[in-house]
């Protein structure tokens, strides 16, 4: 697994323990959480993007 495959998988990680904070006690819809909720989702899309990438290597 690539370096750059690996730090986005600490990032996700890290992410989803962040929206999982931030949703404590909010809405789906609070600000905070849509903050988190887009911040990992961000990530995501670059995860996809480099297995894609890398798939079709």
């Amino acid at each position: 697994m690539s370096q750059s495959l690996n730090e986005l998988i600490k990032q996700i990680e890290e992410l989803r323990l962040e929206l999982i904070r931030a949703k404590n006690g909010r809405t789906y819809t609070d600000p905070e959480v849509i903050a988190a909720s887009q911040a990992l989702d961000e990530v995501l899309d670059k995860y996809q993007e480099l297995l894609d990438k890398n798939s079709k290597m």
